[in-house]
Order: C-alpha cells, then sequence, then structure tokens
C-alpha cells in the first residue's frame, strides 16, 4: 500500500469534535470560562470497573499543528500495527491557543486573552481528559516538538499519572537559535504599522515574512543546499507566506512567548515514567548533541534513539525507521 494511501486511510478513521470546558484557570490565577477544545481519537477505549479509561494514549503536537497531526504516526498506529487501535486509545488534542481551539483569535479577545505558558497547555489537556473521557491516569504521552514540551512538563508537574513518555524531536528549554528565532518572529509582527499592541482589526502585513523566516529550519542543511535548487526554495518560502494569510499575529505571539519561557532542566528529575527520548542527526532546531543527549542524562530510566533523515526536524514523519526501537520500549513496559 503506498504512503498517501495509508495515511488517507488513517485519516478516515479519525474522529474530530469539539468540546467545551466550562472553566479553566490559568497559571497567573486567571480565568475564562467556556473554552473551546478541539480533539481526535484513534482506537478502542478500554474501561476498568470505575469506569475509567485505562489505555489511553495523548498525542502532543507541534508549534504550528493541531489535533490531526497525529497522522505524522499513521505509520505505527492501526489495526495490528506497533500501536494496535484494538488495545490502545489515542486522544489528539489542539492545544491552547491554537488557531481550532481557545486562542486570542477565536477567541476575540485579541489582546486581553490571557498570557500562557506550557504548563497552561497542559493543564488544559489535564482538566480536558478528566470531565470528557474520566481518564485520570494515561497509558502514555507522545509529543512532537513543542509537542515534547508539553510530553516533558506532564512528566515533571504530574508524574504519577502516566506509565511511560515519548519525546520526538524536541529539548527542556528553549535557548540559543531557537529562542532568537521566537525573538525575532514577534519582533517582526510588532513591529507592523497596524500591530496598535496586539489591538489590529486588519491583516499584518509582516506576518507572512515573519512566518516565513522559519523556512530555513525545517528541514536539514544538506537537504537545502544539495537536494533543492534556489527556485525550489523560492517557491517553498512564497508558500509560507501564503500559508501565514490564514494565521493571526497574536496567537504566534502569544505562542512563542510561551516557548520563550520554556526551562525545565531543574524540573526533570521528577520524571519516573519510562522515558523514550527520540532525536534526529539533521535536527537543525533540536540538534542531538544539544538537546536529547544532555537530556537523556537528565532523565532517570529514559532511553534515547538517534537517526538519520534528510528531512531535519521535519524527519520525525519517518518515524518507521525506528520502529524496532519503539516496539523494544513497548516491551518493557506491556
Amino acid at each position: 500500500m503506498d504512503e498517501e494511501k495509508q495515511l488517507l486511510e488513517f485519516e478516515e478513521l479519525l474522529t474530530t469534535d469539539l468540546y467545551e470546558l466550562n472553566e479553566f484557570t490559568f497559571v497567573s490565577g486567571e480565568k475564562l470560562n467556556n473554552l473551546t477544545l478541539e480533539y481526535s481519537t484513534i482506537g478502542t477505549p478500554i474501561q476498568n470497573e470505575n469506569n475509567e479509561i485505562i489505555n489511553g494514549i495523548l498525542y502532543c503536537h507541534g508549534w504550528g499543528g493541531d489535533s490531526k497531526s497525529i497522522r505524522r504516526l499513521h505509520e505505527i498506529i492501526g489495526e495490528n500495527k506497533l500501536f494496535d487501535t484494538n488495545k490502545f486509545f489515542f486522544i489528539s488534542i489542539s492545544t491552547l491557543g491554537s488557531p481550532k481551539s481557545s486562542s486570542p483569535s477565536n477567541s476575540r479577545l485579541k489582546n486581553r486573552f490571557p498570557k500562557y505558558t506550557i504548563l497552561d497547555m497542559v493543564n488544559f489537556q489535564k482538566n480536558f481528559l478528566s470531565e470528557k473521557f474520566n481518564i485520570n491516569h494515561l497509558k502514555g504521552l507522545i509529543g512532537n516538538s513543542m509537542g515534547g514540551f508539553e510530553v516533558l512538563s506532564w512528566g515533571c508537574e504530574y508524574p504519577f499519572d502516566m506509565d511511560f513518555l515519548v519525546s520526538i524531536v524536541s529539548s527542556y528549554q528553549v535557548a540559543g537559535h531557537n529562542y532568537s528565532l521566537f525573538k525575532i518572529m514577534n519582533d517582526i509582527i510588532m513591529a507592523d504599522s497596524e500591530y496598535n499592541n496586539g489591538d489590529y482589526n486588519k491583516p499584518l502585513k509582516n506576518l507572512p515574512v515573519a512566518y516565513e523566516s522559519m523556512g530555513p529550519f525545517g528541514l536539514s542543511w544538506e537537504f537545502y543546499r544539495n537536494h533543492q535548487t534556489n527556485e525550489e526554495l523560492n517557491q517553498s518560502l512564497n508558500e509560507m507566506q501564503e500559508e501565514a494569510k490564514n494565521l493571526d499575529g497574536n496567537d504566534i505571539i502569544y505562542r512563542n512567548n510561551a516557548c520563550l519561557n520554556y526551562d525545565i532542566e531543574d524540573k526533570l528529575n521528577k520524571i519516573i515514567a519510562k522515558t523514550l527520548i527520540v532525536a534526529i542527526n539533521q535536527d537543525c532546531y533540536f540538534p542531538p548533541d544539544l538537546d536529547a543527549i544532555p537530556m537523556s542524562k537528565l532523565i532517570k530510566n529514559s532511553k534515547l534513539v538517534i537517526y538519520d533523515s534528510l528531512l531535519g526536524h521535519v524527519g520525525s514523519h519517518e518515524i518507521i525507521k525506528i520502529e524496532h526501537d519503539l516496539k523494544d520500549f513497548l516491551n518493557l513496559l506491556l
């Protein structure tokens, strides 16, 4: 079966819906009522005698994703696959601040939306899982990139709430070039003449340029240099600018600020769940030497797997390359 057909069949099995949280309290102490949350599910929920779902796995998407981003794992999730959907129940949530869940843009609060952190994203998910599915203990969590921030924060803040964690192309802090990129994006957006401290009514002209600035980091240096012509690179950057027309400046700034303040290095020793750290040698965002390798030394019971992909950071789409390692990891748990 070809890749495109597999992906289409996976997406047909996904169920996507909306849920409304009656109330949510942010880390800052601010509260909002009636928050919208988008979620997708796939698999078979199994309940215990107390009607609690005991086989739930939470998937956390990356910076630009949503609940349907779980499709990047389609090669390992499904009937008779590594994560057999007859045995596991996956929940994927469009995290707090996403355009499809409550955010500055869709709440219409704009710059009055409460400032949120990665921990707020985690609590947003935790409250939903308990209210909607009566899940108080997860079988595990899998997070990609920014989703890894959430997964690792779950493990630090609620160490007894899961059996395992899988962090994919992620880190325990935003620093160096990642910090610079998020700040530069924000500076470009805020320099727009229409920005007005976040209280704007017209599309921001600078936003496409800010979004385009992420272009050189998604794939590997080798891919950009040897597998893409300058004309093709121009086309990719132009496509990013077009995509940005559907985004909102406040949404980006808020999310970037949550990432800019992310640093859990001093909390990693609180993680007790079995942890798998997955990295890619060619990742321009989180090079293993700077992120995955030192993180693996800070987390007890962790296992580190590093593989090669010309797709760099985006190479998590090729997670099937480490299917054997993932199987070995799961065998330790089941």
